[in-house]
């Protein structure tokens, strides 16, 4: 019996910003999880393969060949999927449009749930305005995000003899330091300013490795978050609720993503502004 057989059918799966091709990438536990849940749609919302990085040195362990894998093996067995691309794996974008067998290229998509609303699916690099007119920046802000990654990851390592849980030191950052949250609070509302234009009932994005989900002006922004801390996707069940996935579950993996029960709420940038 395969795993296929045995894991949680859900209606969608939607994951981004695994990073393969990193160091940092948790390719271990993104198996885990794809070995948990099951979908007949996929989503992968950017930044799965890390082109940036591989173009510095190649570095593609087998865990990672294994989480590739295990895509190509749903599609095998019936799942569609869907690849948005994103900032890192932007070489793909020669090739938005590209169908092969039961996986497609985009750069953007509706998802039109069960209960009869339409969310565009996008990985969000294009509402970065770092990214977008400023790459030479937009490298030297990934480096340094390595740099607190290694960092953070030494952290953890003494956390864990002393039987503390996990923490993200970027996760707090981004919740403590005012430039930070003004920036996190800019994009989920211009991510849901396009949501709108597209006529959708929400937007579903991730690049800001911070998921989220939560009501903004009428709209429902979710982000699907990463896999290099805080480990999280969403899955929309048979009936159209969403529901925030945090690997492994059970697990506190530090400030990262919160209850989707208790993100759902209503947010306003300056609420997000004063709470800092």
């Amino acid at each position: 019996m395969s795993d296929e057989d045995n894991a949680k059918q859900v209606r969608a799966i939607f994951i981004s910003d695994l990073h393969l091709g990193t160091r940092g990438a948790q390719a271990d536990l993104v198996l885990e999880f794809l070995r948990e849940y099951d979908a007949p749609q996929i989503y992968l919302v950017g930044d799965i393969i890390d082109g940036w990085r591989l173009k510095s040195g190649w570095y593609f362990p087998q865990s990672h060949n294994d989480v590739i894998q295990k895509l190509l093996r749903k599609v095998r067995k019936g799942s569609k999927l869907i690849y948005v691309t994103g900032n890192h794996d932007d070489f793909l974008r020669d090739f938005t449009g590209l169908q092969f067998g039961g996986i497609t290229l985009v750069d953007e998509v509706i998802h039109e749930t069960a209960d009869g609303k339409r969310f565009l699916v996008i990985h969000g690099d294009l509402f970065d305005l770092v990214v977008r007119n400023a790459k030479w920046l937009a490298l030297l802000g990934d480096w340094a995000y390595t740099v607190a990654l290694a960092l953070n990851m030494a952290i953890n390592r003494v956390r864990r003899v002393l039987r503390l849980p996990h923490w993200s030191l970027s996760a707090w950052a981004k919740r403590k330091v005012k430039n930070a949250v003004n920036y996190i609070g800019e994009f989920e509302t211009c991510l849901a300013s396009e949501a709108d234009r597209h006529q959708a009932d929400g937007v579903i994005c991730g690049h800001i490795h911070h998921a989220a989900y939560r009501q903004i002006e009428g709209l429902t922004y979710i982000n699907t978050g990463d896999w290099v801390e805080s480990c999280t996707a969403f899955v929309e069940h048979h009936d159209g609720r969403f529901e925030m996935i945090t690997w492994p579950q059970g697990r506190i993996r530090g400030e990262a993503a919160a209850p989707a029960a208790a993100a759902a709420r209503p947010v306003r940038l300056p609420d997000l502004v004063e709470a800092a």
